[in-house]
């Protein structure tokens, strides 16, 4: 059986980009644009418009080089916003005009001064402009994750009535754990007339590093598609990692979906963007980190030397990554001495591999890493 496809939405160059001081050129844009398409991305959030002419010019530069995802452009529910997104998307061969607006009773009180009629005649009146000018729109109901299912349910079904074709259901401060994140796209599956017709998206922020888990909570129950970051950047603590979900259900195939990425990519790609944005990636980064397929325990060494999937359930090259790398610290063990000694030429007894371990320990005990250009000196030292 066919596995069902889930959508991967990109915001790299629009939620990504929020991060103070990684603001990127067009240029650099333009280029991390092009990777996205390569990587598969199915919709690329370009930008929002309406924000900067650098931005309006970023959409609408982007929109000339994508060759195969939809190119979206944020705008909040204001008209003026939709003419300057739908203008900014012109080119575009798949255009989408992504509009919403706050749902929860602390967005409509605190940031809106209004009150739940009046936001939802906002909410059906943006999708309806929207629609003017493109047919794929899809409407973000803003804070959903602290919105009342009830009402969160009534705008859906209203917005998907102006024209909605995407329903983003964003957990935008983080809050929600992943069996009350399922638990809300459910009961949306379940509640909204007319669901059928439109594709629900998780957006998920990681205030309480629960991005990923509640992304998948979302897809798990029905919500086919994810909206995700490479290395998982975004305002705050960033958003839903895209190489996390994307490898999750790869390597999960009882989930029975998957996405179109090309997955060996995804380390070059989360490079790319680092390197642009100024943005490390923590070594210890799912995916794509330095250390991810890398081992420095002893017994983790000897298991992984007999039989990678011992200790790694992705193969590293199914990621971009050419090898697993065996570290020697002074917590490695003899089966990493000879590894990495057979590796430069030496072939060591067992006589010699004991006493290359010993002398291994002492200088291990003074450096953090010893790197190929030691090994052979403390192999000199007991031949």
């Amino acid at each position: 059986m066919a596995k069902e496809q889930v959508q991967i939405f990109d915001t790299t160059l629009r939620d990504g980009e929020q991060v103070p001081g990684c603001k990127l050129d067009t240029k650099n844009k333009l280029k991390i644009a092009k990777r996205l398409d390569e990587l598969g991305v199915n919709i690329l959030e370009a930008g929002f418009p309406i924000s900067s002419p650098g931005d309006y010019n970023s959409v609408v530069e982007i929109s000339k080089i994508v060759k195969n995802a939809t190119v979206c452009g944020l705008t909040r529910a204001v008209k003026k916003d939709i003419e300057v997104a739908a203008d900014s998307l012109r080119f575009a061969k798949k255009p989408r005009i992504h509009t919403g607006i706050g749902t929860s009773d602390s967005h409509i009180r605190y940031k809106f001064n209004s009150n739940r009629e009046k936001i939802l005649e906002r909410a059906i009146d943006s999708v309806k402009y929207a629609k003017k000018f493109v047919e794929d729109i899809e409407f973000y109901a803003e804070d959903a994750g602290r919105t009342d299912n009830e009402f969160l349910a009534h705008v859906c079904e209203q917005v998907i009535k102006a024209g909605a074709t995407v329903l983003n259901i964003p957990d935008t401060t983080g809050y929600c754990l992943p069996n009350e994140y399922g638990s809300k796209i459910k009961f949306l599956k379940e509640n909204v007339k007319g669901i059928h017709k439109a594709t629900i998206s998780c957006h998920c922020h990681n205030d309480l590093g629960l991005a990923t888990a509640n992304s998948i909570s979302g897809v798990l129950n029905g919500a086919r598609q994810i909206e995700c970051t490479i290395n998982g950047i975004g305002e705050r603590a960033g958003n839903t990692s895209l190489e996390e979900v994307v490898m999750i259900m790869r390597q999960h195939p009882d989930l029975n979906v998957d996405t179109s990425i090309n997955s060996k990519l995804l380390y070059s790609t989360s490079q790319l963007v680092s390197e642009s944005m100024g943005m490390i990636v923590q070594p210890n980064k799912a995916i794509v980190g330095a250390n991810a397929f890398a081992h420095s325990s002893g017994i983790h060494q000897d298991g992984v030397i007999k039989k990678r999937e011992t200790y790694e359930i992705i193969n590293p090259k199914d990621v971009g990554v050419d090898k697993s790398s065996i570290v020697l610290t002074a917590r490695s063990g003899r089966a990493a001495i000879a590894y990495r000694a057979k590796k430069i030429g030496h072939d060591l007894t067992k006589l010699e591999l004991d006493n290359v371990y010993k002398e291994f320990l002492i200088l291990a005990d003074q450096k953090k890493e010893i790197n190929d250009s030691d090994l052979p000196e403390i192999i000199k030292k007991v031949k």
